[in-house]
């Protein structure tokens, strides 16, 4: 556990979380299965105000969902690309019309809006270089306001974590 000895502040909830807070948050990323009855035991605190503090951080957004981490080498979905685009046009509308095309991809793992000489990069999870291809050209290549776009290709992943540091 790290030694947190301020407060943190979310800013778009307005919750203060506390070292418990922070220890519950640790403890479910690593397992986010783990039962109240546990998590109180790992922090020394009876099953109540752990309940409590989590139903607080899930109420406040702090805590998002509970999913499983799956490998996808092992559903067959082993090509991952990141994929840079720069839009034609950055208006609401046109940026608004390209956001939801780009997330009713089931191919797209994450969109990010980033800066630089690119306007978003999505990474694309799919089987095969043929896949990708299919994706590319029937999905990406039909969109109206990509100006240009560039795929990288992962060779492999060196590290991949969903934590969050503290």
């Amino acid at each position: 556990m790290n030694n947190l000895t301020n407060t943190k502040k979310d800013n778009a909830s307005d919750i203060t979380l506390d070292e418990k807070d922070i220890a519950i948050l640790q403890l479910l990323e690593e397992d986010a299965k783990m039962t109240i009855r546990d998590l109180a035991a790992r922090l020394n605190l009876s099953a109540t105000p752990v309940y409590e503090r989590i139903r607080k951080m899930e109420q406040a957004g702090v805590i998002r969902q509970y999913a499983a981490i799956v490998d996808p080498s092992k559903i067959d979905k082993a090509l991952t690309v990141l994929c840079y685009i720069s839009l034609k046009e950055h208006g609401k509308k046109a940026g608004g019309k390209f956001i939801k095309e780009i997330t009713s991809f089931p191919e797209v793992m994450e969109c990010l809006n980033i800066s630089g000489q690119f306007d978003f990069m999505l990474k694309v999870q799919v089987k095969d270089m043929y896949a990708y291809h299919e994706f590319n050209v029937n999905k990406l290549g039909e969109l109206d306001n990509i100006r240009h776009m560039e795929s990288v290709f992962v060779m492999s992943v060196i590290k991949a974590t969903h934590r969050v540091v503290y």
